[in-house]
């Protein structure tokens, strides 16, 4: 009900409160959503078949690369008998299908690690602004989001009990995301062999029947992405594994170059810095956005775009600490290795960090796309955030809490540097890396001070 109402309010709001874009104008919060749902009105509306919106010589492709929700919206307005185009309809589908991450994230943290951990993965999956932003849209992420967590909620049944009813719970979720995005299936697999393989040490994939439904899925998601993506590759590239391998470096590369060219402050750094380091920027520049202190401070946006910016930035801000400490708390040694449930925890967070490195070399630092991204994986991220919680409650763990002061301290000190940016505010710091500098020296003099207190008590 909470992503629904918002795709009303999208829908209701952004034509007044918008800059007055095509896509505002509907009433779409992405453009993306905007071209896909119009191209499948009009497909539904015609006498076409619909399988043809997967097919690339359709004409389709440029609304949707890979078809799977073109023809999904397209039958449902087909079949809805709709006099005219209502996108409400598809945010009903998306709101009801991404809210079902919730289902799965609760009952695999059950599973795992209790009740306490499955409330708060699911309250924090109820509430996460960027999940709520795209399951109240007419995006793929939707899906994507509900079927990866599934997918590891099934590898978890799985590894509990060989049956062909726990099989069904992994291979249901990968054959509907190759319809939805074959990359995404085969990263998919990926993570899933990554997780079995650090949990189990990869006993699952004895069975030589896992390992050739595996590979069908595999070679089903790299003849999907021949199929999408061979008509922007170059001549020379004439395989499958030659045009993943050219598109994942032209695509890293178009990202970082749109990042240098994203404003004048980020060329200016990309000018101090030697080339090696620019990559690595960018990654981590990625990582940290939407960054709070820049979505509070600019007031350029229109109203409504400002309140999203922000709703936005405050969810990753909140969260992000929580990822960042769960390596530290996964892998030290005061748990139990032999303790299943903690080398869960440890394969998600291989899992997670991959997914956000991933998703931010491929989005770069965009504000959209980059979190468009990540958020495949927030059922995951969310699960593993409520463990550190809970971890943290149970053994009175400080480091968590020394954590969320430093990271503290280093975004108080970008307000005025944000505040110099867009009001004109008279601070003396105008080099990022010495302001960051600043936040860093402050976090350093905080654990001093912290460590000098504890030896003061003792």
């Amino acid at each position: 009900m909470l992503r629904l109402a918002l795709g009303v309010l999208w829908f209701v709001a952004l034509p007044a409160g918008g800059y007055g874009s095509p896509a505002e104008r509907g009433g779409y919060v992405m453009a993306d959503a905007y071209v896909r749902d119009q191209a499948s009105w009009k497909l539904s509306q015609s006498e076409r078949p619909l399988w043809k919106a997967i097919t690339t010589a359709s004409g389709y492709h440029k609304a949707d690369q890979y078809g799977g929700l073109l023809y999904v919206s397209a039958l449902l307005y087909r079949y809805l008998d709709g006099e005219s185009h209502q996108p409400l309809q598809m945010v009903v589908v998306t709101a009801s299908i991404s809210s079902l991450t919730l289902l799965f994230a609760w009952a695999f943290a059950r599973r795992v690690w209790g009740e306490s951990v499955a409330k708060i993965a699911s309250w924090g999956l109820a509430l996460y602004p960027e999940a709520v932003l795209l399951g109240s849209t007419q995006m793929r992420e939707a899906f994507l989001v509900t079927l990866i967590t599934a997918a590891f909620y099934g590898l978890f049944r799985y590894s509990e009990r060989r049956s062909w009813g726990n099989l069904a719970w992994i291979l249901a979720p990968l054959l509907l995301s190759l319809l939805f995005s074959p990359p995404v299936a085969a990263v998919l697999v990926v993570f899933l062999v990554i997780q079995e393989l650090v949990v189990e040490n990869g006993k699952v994939f004895h069975q030589r029947a896992l390992w050739l439904v595996l590979a069908v899925l595999v070679t089903l998601a790299i003849a999907g992405i021949w199929l999408a993506w061979r008509r922007l590759a170059p001549s020379g590239v004439s395989n499958p594994f030659a045009l993943i391998v050219w598109w994942t470096k032209q695509a890293i590369s178009l990202q970082a170059r749109a990042s240098r060219l994203d404003s004048g402050w980020t060329q200016h750094i990309f000018r101090t810095v030697p080339q090696w380091l620019h990559l690595t920027l960018m990654m981590l520049y990625g990582i940290v956005r939407p960054l709070l202190p820049a979505a509070l401070v600019d007031i350029s946006s229109a109203p409504i775009w400002r309140g999203i910016a922000i709703w936005r930035a405050t969810g990753w801000t909140i969260l992000l600490p929580f990822l960042i400490y769960a390596p530290f708390l996964a892998f030290r040694g005061f748990v139990s290795e032999k303790d299943r449930s903690v080398l869960i925890v440890r394969g998600l967070t291989i899992v997670v960090w991959l997914g956000i490195v991933a998703a931010s070399l491929r989005g770069g630092a965009d504000l959209w796309d980059n979190p468009r991204y990540r958020v495949m994986f927030a059922g995951l991220q969310l699960m593993l955030a409520a463990w550190v919680w809970a971890t943290y409650r149970s053994t009175n763990d400080r480091w968590l809490s020394k954590t969320l002061v430093a990271l503290g301290l280093v975004l108080i000190w970008f307000l005025p540097w944000y505040l110099r940016r867009y009001t004109g505010l008279e601070w003396p710091v105008v080099d990022f890396f010495k302001t960051l500098g600043l936040g860093v020296v402050s976090s350093a003099l905080y654990f001093i001070w912290d460590w000098l207190k504890v030896i003061e008590r003792a």
